[in-house]
């Protein structure tokens, strides 16, 4: 262990919504790893070099059970302890329910939701001999009230609703807290690709008028990891959208 930081792995965090995370958790104070799926490119690296944030980049793919345990086991031997994980590695396939292959919906729960799980177990292990540590889960509302055409994605995001559940209450009895982060319409590079009117129709349809942003969900999970009073909890930060 190189000094008494506490040590945060962020998973899918090479951009959006998981980069954004582990940049917030640096600001609070972490020593950060962060896990892609590639290693960071040259100008990746400079580019985080030059904002100040010096992370660990631990390659891998969460959906695989040996890559997961190697890249948690890495980030232990590496930094002594770890404290927080946040499960945001992810991806889409959407197609309507009747169009979807076989192996897009497996290859969608595979990384949503057993790598979130793959993560999970391992870090738990060495949560449970600290006795503490806190996880973040990313699900969606999608995975709260399903969503056209994301048959796949939605029963990926509700499981890991489940899953942050149950690990809630296992992980209570070491003192380990669970908690997941739902977010609605936020803008990535997902949503970027869609048209301006269609960006519009969907902005229209929320009480706040407007997307979401990646720190406003960072700041979120920030408060889920520092709260140490709530577990077992699911945020949904949608704008009103599903009020």
């Amino acid at each position: 262990m190189t000094d008494d930081k506490k040590v945060a792995l962020v998973t899918g965090a090479a951009k959006g919504i998981g980069l954004a995370t582990a940049k917030r958790l640096s600001d609070d104070g972490y020593t950060v790893a962060i896990n892609t799926h590639s290693e960071l490119s040259d100008d990746q690296r400079a580019e985080l070099k030059k904002a100040g944030y010096d992370f660990e980049a631990v390659v891998g793919d969460v959906s695989d059970d040996d890559s997961a345990k190697a890249m948690v086991d890495t980030v232990f031997e590496k930094f002594g302890r770890i404290d927080v994980l946040v499960n945001n590695a992810g991806i889409t396939r959407d197609k309507l329910l009747t169009r979807i292959k076989a192996d897009d919906f497996k290859a969608v729960i595979d990384t949503n939701l057993v790598g979130t799980f793959n993560m999970t177990k391992y870090a738990m292990k060495y949560m449970q001999k600290q006795r503490s540590g806190a996880i973040v889960n990313l699900s969606s509302i999608s995975g709260l009230h399903g969503n056209i055409g994301q048959a796949n994605y939605s029963a990926s995001k509700a499981g890991v609703v489940g899953l942050t559940k149950t690990a809630a209450r296992e992980g209570a009895l070491r003192g380990i807290r669970v908690n997941a982060v739902a977010p609605g319409m936020v803008r990535t590079d997902m949503v970027e690709a869609m048209s301006e009117k269609r960006q519009q129709e969907f902005a229209d349809t929320i009480p706040l008028k407007r997307f979401g942003n990646v720190k406003e969900i960072a700041d979120t999970v920030s408060f889920l990891v520092n709260n140490e009073y709530i577990t077992g909890q699911v945020v949904t930060v949608d704008g009103g959208l599903t009020i």
